[in-house]
């Protein structure tokens, strides 16, 4: 016979990990940049990567749920840079 061990923990850290998805799920915030400044653009990175951490930075001990942060924070990250692209490319097309 043997034993299983370390249930627990996996149990816990799925449910944070549940906890995370619901608190990122929605709307997490807006932000608003000029597209053609820079630092207007980072600033409102660094906002939505604050939003984040806000609502669920404090489970980031919690190496699946810090996976899914990082990869929310990437994706809004690339989303933002995306939307700043766009409008300078259609500021020129103008």
């Amino acid at each position: 016979m043997f034993k299983i061990t370390g249930l627990d923990k996996i149990t816990k850290e799925l449910d944070q990990l549940q906890r995370v998805i619901g608190g990122l799920d929605g709307e997490i915030g807006q932000v608003k940049f000029d597209p053609s400044d820079p630092a207007s653009i980072e600033s409102a990175i660094s906002d939505v990567e604050n939003m984040i951490d806000q609502k669920a930075g404090h489970y980031a001990s919690n190496s699946m749920a810090a996976s899914i942060i990082e990869q929310m924070k990437d994706t809004y990250r690339q989303a933002i840079l995306d939307k700043a692209a766009e409008a300078r490319a259609a500021g020129d097309n103008a």
